[in-house]
């Protein structure tokens, strides 16, 4: 059933105003129509489904004008929406501060530095359009799940982590070369992309930002973006990359060796059992060497097996520039690069990211940032029941909390119009005008 856009909930009105300075008035109407179609609507993703699950709302033409050409700025509502995730976590940011200061322990010299740490985790996510034609932006992409190239558009994005909070940070579109060539658009590399997500991360004050990354973005070059923004960076490793390790045969006393031989070589006492973090029932075994992974920098190398009587082949390598880290917090970071998994998995389920019809780059570009827009509201609504029901609560439980409060505003809105004596009819008029 349409809802009507008068029958918002307070905290979401209070939301969605905090953008209202960015759009035009029409402009604007379209932003809480989209927006409340997200968060409401069960039928579908496409623009059709979105002027089906909104009372009063605009045609397709309109909806598509707001979407690919209308003259607002992505770029301002990505700035807005990160200046108030900052706002609101530094509270939370100054209690876990004073927290360490308590378990500090008083000594002579100087105090060292109290920080929070926030991970900005970075990947792609490949979403398949088999039927597109005229849509701009499309390519053959490796699509993990089918172990294929697939047709599709390639989304580059950066998640960043906070004491439990996550923010997504703007889309990128990255496009092949003959793609770029055929569009008249520059060409940048899923490298550059990611290089410049790094560069131009802003973080939050007495905050030290960690980047996480999976093995194909474990480049020289993005490390030195985060090694020069002062930034931690772990990243996963192919089997076919090389480490430094000790040789008193070799003349400067050291030689390149593939991690997949030198995992080989290492005997069952080198893996030391650990509890993954995700699952502290869960075991793994792990080895650390601090050395150098060719064509990076000086760092830690972690090997994790699942168990020391699979083959090396199923060892997983990481490298990270956290030379002070134990075993357990090197653990605890490489974990949290599972977030953004999880995060794609729950924007395709719940706000259906890849359901889209646009034919514009921009249009689906700004049709995803509106989709994290909805995604920080549920973000801040599965805090706030947490706080509430005092347990964990996921995603999907606060998307069908919104849904059933805005249910019983509906059935309120139709009762309160009922009593004023308007016709069954009228309100069925008012529903779908």
């Amino acid at each position: 059933m349409p809802h009507p856009i008068v029958c918002l909930d307070a905290r979401f009105r209070q939301y969605l105003d905090h953008w209202q300075t960015l759009f035009s008035r029409p402009q604007f109407q379209h932003f809480v129509t989209v927006l409340l179609a997200l968060i409401v609507g069960s039928q579908g993703f496409t623009l059709l489904h979105f002027k089906r699950a909104v009372a009063g709302s605009k045609s397709l033409a309109s909806l598509s004008r707001f979407l690919a050409q209308a003259p607002w700025s992505q770029r301002l509502i990505h700035a807005l929406a990160w200046s108030r995730f900052v706002a609101q976590m530094q509270p939370s940011v100054h209690e876990d501060l004073s927290r360490q200061r308590t378990l500090q322990p008083v000594g002579r010299g100087r105090p060292r530095k109290l920080f929070v740490r926030g991970y900005l985790i970075g990947d792609d996510s490949t979403i398949g359009k088999p039927k597109g034609v005229k849509m701009q932006g499309l390519g053959r992409h490796h699509d993990s799940k089918q172990n294929q190239r697939v047709k599709g558009h390639s989304l580059v994005q950066g998640l960043y982590v906070l004491l439990g909070q996550h923010f997504p940070l703007e889309p990128r579109l990255y496009r092949q070369q003959a793609t770029c060539e055929q569009e008249g658009v520059p060409f940048q590399s899923k490298i550059a992309l990611m290089i410049e997500i790094i560069k131009q991360f802003e973080p939050p004050q007495d905050t030290l930002t960690h980047v996480l990354l999976d093995s194909w973005y474990s480049a020289k070059a993005i490390w030195k973006a985060a090694r020069d923004r002062g930034f931690l960076i772990t990243t996963a490793l192919r089997s076919n990359r090389s480490v430094r390790i000790p040789d008193a045969a070799s003349p400067q006393g050291w030689r390149w060796q593939r991690l997949c031989a030198y995992a080989e070589s290492l005997p069952d006492a080198a893996f030391v059992p650990c509890a993954w973090p995700r699952n502290p029932e869960h075991r793994v075994w792990v080895h650390v060497l601090s050395s150098s992974v060719k064509s990076l920098y000086r760092c830690q190398l972690i090997i994790i097996r699942q168990h020391l009587d699979d083959p090396v082949s199923r060892a997983r390598f990481w490298a990270s520039s956290d030379l002070q880290a134990d075993v357990e917090q090197l653990l605890t970071h490489i974990s949290r690069r599972w977030d953004i998994e999880v995060f794609f998995e729950d924007v395709k389920e719940l706000l259906g990211i890849d359901h889209y019809q646009l034919m514009s780059a921009q249009g689906l570009q700004r049709y995803w940032s509106l989709c994290w827009i909805a995604f920080s509201f549920l973000e801040e609504h599965r805090g706030w029941l947490q706080t509430q029901w005092q347990r964990h609560v996921t995603l999907g439980e606060a998307k069908r909390n919104l849904q059933q409060i805005h249910h019983r505003l509906l059935v309120a809105w139709i009762a309160d119009h009922a009593l004023q004596g308007t016709t069954s009819e009228q309100i069925a008029d008012l529903l779908t005008a």
